[in-house]
């Protein structure tokens, strides 16, 4: 772990979670590597019990903001997460045209891994934190070109507070 990084547990707050791909490259570049993370995580979700506030995928990183489980430390639901995605799309042994394929074993051309081994956790604490994580993850796709407006990415929850509506995965209400 990197000096002067801490987590803070089981103080009930929520936790803005970064973690990327491996060295940023985008392995979740296709609507098809985004949909199987989004599925995993409602699983997750589901298996761990814990509120999801709102989230966004990105070709190469992802943000959630998330509870606390009562089953387990944000840092063990991450760990978790990130190897049901790496095996669900290691699955396929045939990439479909223009698909990427992801090969583990070390050797020319092939990555050592899927995602890089650390993430961020900040702990949210306020609900005018809150609403600055959500409009930051929201905003992301457009601040980084990959479309004009946060309406146009549905691998986020700006649906669930813009329009009410349910996106790819169902949102928990705040407060």
């Amino acid at each position: 772990m990197p000096k002067g990084l801490k987590r803070y547990y089981g103080r009930s707050d929520l936790h803005f979670l970064t973690f990327s791909c491996y060295q940023r490259l985008p392995l979740l570049g296709t609507a098809r590597a985004r949909n199987l993370f989004v599925q995993a995580l409602d699983k997750i979700r589901q298996r761990y019990e814990f509120r999801l506030l709102g989230y966004v995928v990105m070709p190469n990183h992802v943000h959630l903001l998330i509870s606390e489980s009562p089953k387990a430390s944000p840092s063990m639901v991450l760990k978790v997460l990130k190897q049901r995605v790496s095996r669900d799309l290691r699955k396929r042994k045939r990439p479909a045209p223009g698909q990427l394929r992801f090969s583990f074993p070390e050797g020319p051309g092939n990555l050592p891994r899927f995602w890089q081994p650390r993430f961020y956790d900040f702990n949210v604490w306020s609900k005018t934190k809150v609403r600055e994580k959500l409009e930051y993850m929201h905003a992301n796709p457009v601040t980084k070109k990959l479309v004009d407006h946060p309406k146009d990415w549905p691998w986020s929850s700006w649906s669930f507070y813009a329009k009410g509506e349910i996106g790819l995965i169902s949102i928990d209400p705040i407060w």
